[in-house]
């Protein structure tokens, strides 16, 4: 008969009921588990944690509570005479109860505050620095979910002439970004025809996003089938092959991901089979974007994936600390940290939120 698959909910009705039964010793005993290996890399023994004052109990005693945590599904021995390890309910329920809640330091917030505030107001290159600074103030994997094309809000339009019948759509958006898109004219068109039709789509479609422009331009045209070839049909014409061509270019998010050489030094990493399958992850955009898209359906402010909450930190036993960023009109994107599920979750996440929040008020800043 085959084995019956349980369920994420049966899995989290469990760790409930599970955390139910813990007392006020054995979520202390847990959490300094989790603290010590987290800083050591190395399975926790009962003798170790005798050690440590504050529990004022022998490392008999304390093997017996491990044994108990273990049975609960918090803890696993990975090898017969080697201490336990946390397993994935374990930190759940640390991230969600037992850690202490930080605030992250002023020194790390000026520093993060001069770095993106001397990045330009182009969205491209704050998206780059925020991705460096991820990876660079963790020692794990920056990624950043870029906006997709289709939800940019358009700030203006140049037309500008190439020759040969051929014209470069230049696309602002209000947050800074750049996008562009050489388009074929049917004839050679002066500068001032452009200029004009540049003039047009800026004022009338500023404002709007790039996927809402395209919808209302095609209504337009056929809506003017009666005015093919006057100067309000040509300029209808361009404006919609240059927004098509540009949404349709990039029409998805695209991921920028930093530091993967990080975590090569990570023992979670030490044998080449579990290397390569990381860098065939990192290198499958894709699945990345899938992963970091699911932030932006989590209502704002910061989340934790481990284990199962996605592919790639199922495959890998990694974590994902993350949250949205964006501007007035919502979520445009996500950011966080990637690395082995023994992560400093405590100074991780203030750490996320502080540049989520900083990196939408640098776009915000960028649109006026």
């Amino acid at each position: 008969m085959p084995r019956r698959r349980t369920t994420s909910q049966e899995v989290e009705r469990g760790r409930a009921e599970a955390d139910a039964t813990l007392g006020q010793r054995d979520r202390e005993i847990l959490k300094d588990i989790i603290h010590t290996f987290v800083f050591s890399g190395e399975p926790v023994s009962s003798r170790t944690l005798s050690k440590h004052a504050q529990h004022g109990l022998s490392a008999a005693s304390i093997r017996n509570v491990m044994a108990d945590l273990e049975d609960l599904g918090f803890l696993r021995q990975p090898h017969t005479s080697a201490g336990r390890v946390p397993t994935e309910s374990a930190y759940r329920l640390y991230v969600a109860s037992l850690m202490q809640r930080r605030a992250l330091p002023a020194k790390v917030k000026r520093y993060i505050d001069e770095r993106l505030g001397s990045a330009s107001a182009d969205g491209d290159q704050l998206m780059s620095a925020a991705t460096q600074l991820l990876s660079e103030l963790s020692n794990r994997v920056g990624v950043v979910l870029t906006p997709a094309v289709e939800d940019i809000v358009l700030k203006s339009a140049d037309f500008v002439p190439l020759g040969q019948g051929r014209v470069l759509c230049v696309l602002v958006s209000a947050s800074g970004f750049i996008d562009h898109v050489v388009i074929e004219a049917e004839d050679e068109m002066e500068r001032r025809d452009l200029v004009r039709i540049s003039n047009y789509v800026t004022e009338n479609f500023g404002g709007r996003r790039l996927r809402d422009i395209r919808d209302q331009l095609v209504e337009a045209m056929a809506a003017d089938r009666e005015g093919v070839g006057d100067w309000f049909s040509r300029a209808l014409s361009m404006a919609e092959m240059a927004i098509r061509g540009t949404v349709d270019a990039t029409a998805d998010h695209e991921v920028l991901v930093k530091g993967t050489s990080s975590l090569l030094d990570q023992p979670e990493l030490s044998d080449v089979e579990r290397i390569r399958r990381m860098l065939d992850t990192f290198a499958d955009k894709a699945r990345l974007v899938a992963m970091l898209s699911r932030c932006l359906e989590s209502g704002g402010g910061v989340r934790v994936f481990l284990g199962g909450d996605s592919d790639v930190t199922s495959e890998l036993d990694f974590g994902l600390v993350a949250t949205p960023y964006g501007n007035v009109d919502g979520a445009l994107g996500s950011l966080g940290i990637i690395g082995p599920s023994r992560m400093e979750y405590p100074r991780m996440v203030p750490l996320v939120r502080y540049l989520g929040e900083t990196l939408s008020r640098a776009l915000e800043e960028g649109a006026k």
